[in-house]
């Protein structure tokens, strides 16, 4: 009995050793520290980029990314906020994300606008996309949208309601009509509202295309707004959210409603003015330009750059109604091997393109001295 006793206590030492062992040799987790609070520094705040935050694993990615964002000179940026993220169960909210992005985004003295978005499976038919919201959840939605006003009123004052809902995709390929979105707005305007009382409602998104009335992939952006207005849709949003990109023109191109290029987002506000909303701002929510060298719609990096510094400035000087412009999109936190990495201004390694120093230069109001604006400072060699 003593000998099985002392056989067995031999052991359980010899196990502690090899376990205090492992325990010695395991390094310590990743501690992540936060910055201290940084002030950010522009002359142009109209400069905003798009974000791609939320989908970011790695707390420190997306304290570098706004990082970058805030030594760029961008005021602001867009971010997804999506409903099935959050509320996956009738409910029960999960902020820890959109928390992380919030401190890190105050922490930089980046301004955030939120994009609201996508659906849970709970409040959406079995076999349908996250895009799908039949119309008896909308009620769900809006209740999410004010929670949402709620805790984060004072930090973000201004929600995009749905994203491109002149396209049947955004949707699930149900009813994508302007009376079906105009409804929306109607429900989710006073929730939102009700949860901050100064939130600033933006609506639209729309995505700019020539679809005709009978297609059933989406509608011409501007026949979208216009049956908008007449479905009522004019008291349910303080603001409307642009998306106008330049294609292969440039940004001085003229806008016409058979056009696809930059100031077509005139046209837009055009009708605004045409139903007694001249007084409402304008936020270009996506714009930019691809330099992808195999897509159709691409241009040479050189253009890119320069269409985008023209963008700024007629922004700038022109659009006295446009509050931002930004830039779709700053990062991905991994690559998406097709011509929309070539939209980025940082890649998911965070190296940094030259279009993003372009844009710095612009922001921070730099003067060149005939050198050209984009390149980085000269490096001292060793």
């Amino acid at each position: 009995m003593i000998d099985a006793m002392r056989f067995v206590s031999s052991w359980l030492f010899r196990l502690g050793c090899v376990a205090l062992t492992v325990a010695l040799l395991t390094p310590a987790p990743f501690r992540f520290v936060t910055a201290p609070p940084q002030t950010l520094i522009t002359e142009n705040p109209h400069v905003c980029v798009h974000t791609d935050l939320i989908h970011e694993v790695d707390e420190w990615k997306i304290e570098r990314s706004l990082s970058l964002v805030r030594e760029m000179g961008a005021s602001t940026i867009v971010e997804f906020f999506p409903w099935a993220y959050v509320e996956s169960e009738r409910g029960v909210y999960d902020w820890r994300q959109a928390d992380r992005i919030v401190h890190h985004a105050r922490n930089q003295d980046v301004t955030i606008i939120a994009r609201m978005g996508l659906v849970p499976d709970w409040a959406r038919p079995d076999d349908s996309t996250l895009n799908t919201l039949p119309p008896e959840s909308d009620r769900y939605f809006a209740e999410f949208v004010a929670a949402f006003a709620a805790r984060y009123a004072g930090i973000i004052d201004h929600i995009i309601i749905w994203n491109e809902p002149n396209l049947a995709f955004e949707w699930g390929f149900a009813d994508f009509s302007p009376e079906r979105y105009a409804d929306l707005l109607r429900v989710v305007y006073p929730h939102a509202r009700r949860g901050n009382p100064d939130v600033v409602v933006l609506a639209g998104a729309l995505a700019p295309t020539l679809e005709p009335e009978d297609s059933t992939n989406g509608l011409n952006d501007l026949l979208y707004l216009e049956r908008m207005y007449q479905a009522g849709a004019a008291d349910y949003f303080d603001g409307l959210a642009v998306h106008t990109y330049g294609f292969n023109q440039p940004a001085d191109a003229p806008p016409a409603p058979s056009a696809l290029n930059f100031r077509r987002a005139e046209l837009l506000y055009a009708i605004m003015a045409e139903h007694g909303d001249a007084h409402k701002p304008v936020y270009i929510t996506e714009s930019g330009w691809n330099d992808s060298p195999r897509w159709t719609y691409g241009v040479q990096p050189s253009a890119r750059i320069a269409h985008t510094l023209d963008a700024f400035r007629i922004v700038a000087d022109d659009w006295e109604q446009a509050r931002r412009l930004c830039l779709w999109i700053f990062r991905h936190p991994t690559p998406r091997n097709s011509y929309r990495d070539h939209y980025t201004l940082v890649t998911p390694e965070f190296q940094i393109k030259p279009i993003y120093y372009a844009v710095q230069a612009y922001a921070l109001g730099a003067e060149a001295d005939g050198v050209p604006l984009w390149l980085p400072a000269p490096q001292e060699v060793r």
